[in-house]
C-alpha cells in the first residue's frame, strides 16, 4: 500500500462515512485483480442517499488532488460505481449490495481495518 492509495482510501471512506453510508468495507484486491488495489463498499437507504454518498466521495477525492476517471450508475441511482484508479467505489442500495454480494463474490481479498477512519 502506497501512501498515496492510504490517502486516497482514507479520503474516500471518510467522505462516505460523513454522508451516513452505512456498513462500509474496504477490500486489498492487491493480486486478486488489475482493476484497482481497493474496493470500497458501502451501502446507502435510497436513490437520494446513494446519490448523496457519490457525490460527496467525488467532491473529496477532488478537493485532495486525487482524480475520478470514470462514473456510472448515476441515472438509476441503485448502484453508483466511481473509478478512482486505485480504489474503485461501489455504493449500494442495500438490496442491490445483497443481490450482487460484491464481498463473497471476492471473498478470496483480505478486509481493511477502517475503524481509525470511520466514526
Amino acid at each position: 500500500m502506497t501512501a498515496k492509495n492510504t490517502e486516497l482510501l482514507e479520503c474516500v471512506v471518510k467522505a462516505a462515512d460523513d454522508r451516513l453510508g452505512k456498513d462500509i468495507v474496504a477490500l486489498d484486491m492487491a493480486g486478486l485483480t488489475t482493476l484497482a488495489d481497493y474496493f470500497v463498499i458501502v451501502t446507502a437507504n435510497n436513490e437520494r442517499q446513494v446519490n448523496a454518498v457519490a457525490d460527496a466521495v467525488e467532491e473529496a477525492v477532488y478537493k485532495n488532488g486525487f482524480d475520478v476517471k470514470q462514473v456510472e450508475g448515476r441515472q438509476a441511482g441503485k448502484w453508483i460505481l466511481l473509478d478512482c484508479h486505485d480504489v474503485i467505489v461501489h455504493i449500494f442500495q442495500a438490496d442491490e449490495r445483497e443481490r450482487y454480494n460484491l464481498e463473497k463474490l471476492w471473498h478470496e481479498a483480505p478486509l481493511l481495518n477502517l475503524n481509525d477512519w470511520l466514526s
